[in-house]
C-alpha cells in the first residue's frame, strides 16, 4: 500500500510541475549557423551581400522585380551610409525582400571582442531601421563566412538567432562571368539551397546570371523564398520582444497582455520552460510598426543640396517635405524630414 501511494504522489508532481515552472529562467542561447533549409521542397533563397559600393542594385531590384522572386540582402553599415537611398530602394522594393545584418565596417568577427562584436551589429541595425524603417533581425551573416562559438554566442545575445551562410558560392566577387556563374549554381541546386551572391561592381556577371538563373531554377520547379521563409522564421514587422536575463514565458505575456498558451503557439514553443536570452519572440495579436520617419540635423557647411545629394532625393523635394520657401535658408541644429 505504502509503494502505492509513493506512485501515486510521483504522477500528481510530475503532472503538475509544468503549472509550477514558468518560473524557470532564460540561459543565454547562440545563434544557430545555418547553410541550408532543412527541406525536401523545391524552395531555394537567392542572397546578396551589400558592400561600400551597391554598384548592381538598381538592375538587381529591377530583373527580380520582372521575374516576381523574392530575395534576402544582407546588409553592411558602409553601404548604407554610402548609398542610403539604394538601401531604401531594397527595403521599398516589390516583391518584398528580406533585409539582414552583415556588420558595419565588414570586420572577421573571430577576430573581434564581444563588445565589438555588438557594437557592429546595433550601429548597423540602428542606421538600417533610421533609413527604412525595418529591422535586420534575426538573421546575421558573418563577413568573410568567419564564425565560431564564440561569434555565434555573441551574435546570439545580440538577438541575431541565425547565422546564415550557404551551399552554393558563385564566388561572384572575383569578377567570373555569367557563364561560369550558372555553371556553379543551376546543377548544384537541391531543395533548401542558399545561394551567395554580392551587389557590388566587383561582380559584373551576377545581373547578367541572374535572368537566366531564375528561369533555368524555375524550369526545375524551384520557387523562391526569403530566408525567413525558408526556415520558417516569424514574418519580419511583426511585434517582437528580446528575451533578457531572468525573463520567463509567463513574465513576457504578462508584459503584453498575452496568454502563456497564445505566446507559446505564435513563436512554436512545445515546452514553456525553454526560452533563451537573445531568442526574439512573436507577440500574438500585433501590426507591423509604421516606418520611422527620416531626419537629418543640419551641420555647419550643409546646403540644401548637399543633403539632397546624401539622401538621394530632389532639392525640390526637400524644400517642399521642410516647408522651405528660401532653399538658401537653412540654419544649423535645424531638423530635416527627408522625404520618402
Amino acid at each position: 500500500m505504502h509503494g502505492k501511494w509513493i506512485r501515486i504522489i510521483m504522477i500528481v508532481l510530475i503532472s503538475l510541475f509544468p503549472f509550477f515552472s514558468y518560473g524557470l529562467t532564460a540561459d543565454a542561447a547562440s545563434s544557430t549557423f545555418v547553410t541550408k533549409g532543412s527541406t525536401t521542397s523545391k524552395v531555394v533563397a537567392l542572397t546578396f551581400d551589400d558592400g561600400a559600393d551597391g554598384g548592381n542594385i538598381t538592375k538587381i531590384l529591377s530583373i527580380l522585380k520582372a521575374n516576381n522572386v523574392k530575395a534576402t540582402f544582407f546588409l553592411t553599415g558602409t553601404g548604407a551610409n554610402n548609398h542610403p537611398q539604394l538601401i531604401k530602394n531594397i527595403a521599398t522594393a516589390t516583391p518584398t525582400h528580406q533585409l539582414g545584418n552583415h556588420s558595419y565596417t565588414h570586420p572577421d568577427f573571430t577576430k573581434l571582442t564581444a563588445t565589438q562584436m555588438t557594437s557592429e551589429l546595433s550601429k548597423t541595425e540602428n542606421l538600417i531601421k533610421s533609413l527604412t524603417g525595418r529591422t535586420t533581425k534575426p538573421i546575421f551573416r558573418a563577413p568573410f563566412g568567419a564564425s565560431n562559438s564564440a561569434v555565434l554566442a555573441a551574435v546570439g545575445n545580440a538577438g541575431y538567432t541565425k547565422t546564415i551562410q550557404w551551399n552554393i558560392d558563385t564566388t561572384d566577387w572575383k569578377g567570373i562571368s555569367s557563364t561560369a556563374i550558372l555553371a556553379r549554381v543551376v546543377p548544384n541546386i537541391v531543395p533548401g539551397s542558399i545561394v551567395l551572391m554580392h551587389t557590388g561592381a566587383g561582380a559584373p556577371g551576377t545581373p547578367v546570371a541572374l535572368p537566366s538563373m531564375i528561369s533555368q531554377l524555375k524550369a526545375k520547379g524551384y520557387k523562391f523564398v526569403t530566408i525567413s521563409e525558408l526556415l520558417k522564421l516569424p514574418p519580419s514587422g511583426s511585434k517582437t520582444y528580446t528575451v533578457k536575463s531572468g525573463d520567463t514565458l509567463y513574465k513576457i505575456a504578462n508584459l503584453y497582455n498575452v496568454t502563456v498558451a497564445a505566446l507559446a503557439k505564435a513563436n512554436n514553443i512545445t515546452n514553456y520552460n525553454l526560452i533563451n536570452v537573445g531568442q526574439v519572440l512573436v507577440i500574438p495579436g500585433t501590426t507591423p510598426p509604421p516606418p520611422t520617419t527620416v531626419t537629418y540635423t543640419v551641420k555647419a557647411g550643409d546646403t540644401l543640396y548637399s543633403i539632397a545629394t546624401k539622401y538621394g532625393v530632389t532639392v525640390t523635394a526637400l524644400a517642399s517635405a521642410n516647408k522651405i520657401t528660401n532653399v538658401n535658408l537653412i540654419s544649423v541644429g535645424q531638423v530635416l524630414v527627408i522625404p520618402k
